[in-house]
């Protein structure tokens, strides 16, 4: 197992080991929540869980945990979910793995978020990673150029582009489409997350900022605890 993969694992077991029985548990999506969705079932504990994303729901279905969508449950007492970059304040940049929508949908639903990841994930600035943002398939080339002028407002120069798979637009869970903007440096987050989603045919953005409560950061010595 990599030093990565480690750290992963590590932040995604300390943070199964918050959740208490009878809770209501928001499970996220990507290769750090599965170590927190494998730590959980582990745990055998009485719960009902929420996913954000088919891929979790399968993972967690076949471990053995109980499942109900979003909405079907009373509120939701934790949210466990990883982050593409973690920022000041806590400010995320999340969708890598193109669950965003639902990932943010669950998040709001939730009394508490905690947010895992590995040391390298940490960053002083956003916008190294390619900011992923969702948009609506019909029309999607001119909602791009609107992305455009939202960046460029924002005095970011990246032009978003299509992501693909093998040779295909990626769909999501929802059936909708990704961008990515690869900003660079994202001085302003909250200035951007407005511009973008005050662009007709984007659904969301992967900006995820005061949402989260906590972060527990796998690192060479062990796993460290962040607040905003």
């Amino acid at each position: 197992m990599s030093e990565a993969e480690a750290q992963k694992r590590a932040a995604g077991e300390a943070a199964a080991a918050l959740v208490e029985d009878g809770m209501v548990v928001g499970l996220g999506t990507g290769s750090t929540a599965v170590w927190f969705v494998r730590a959980l079932a582990a745990r055998g504990l009485d719960l009902t869980c929420v996913a954000t994303s088919t891929a979790t729901a399968d993972l967690a279905a076949s471990l053995g945990l109980k499942l109900a969508e979003l909405g079907e449950t009373r509120p939701i007492d934790l949210t466990v979910d990883g982050a593409d970059e973690i920022g000041p304040g806590l400010a995320l940049i999340k969708g890598g793995g193109g669950a965003l929508l639902r990932e943010k949908l669950v998040w709001e639903a939730s009394r508490r978020c905690v947010v895992i990841a590995d040391a390298a994930k940490c960053v002083t600035m956003l916008g190294k990673f390619p900011l992923p943002i969702e948009v609506v398939a019909f029309g999607h080339q001119t909602t791009a150029l609107r992305i455009c002028d939202a960046l460029s407002e924002c005095d970011i120069g990246a032009a978003p582009r299509l992501r693909m798979k093998d040779g295909e637009p990626v769909r999501t869970d929802g059936g909708n489409l990704i961008y990515d903007a690869a900003c660079g440096r994202i001085e302003e987050p909250a200035a951007l997350a407005f511009a973008l989603k005050s662009v007709t045919g984007v659904v969301d953005h992967g900006l995820f900022l005061d949402l989260a409560d906590q972060a527990l950061i796998g690192g060479a010595s062990g796993v460290t605890t962040l607040e905003p």
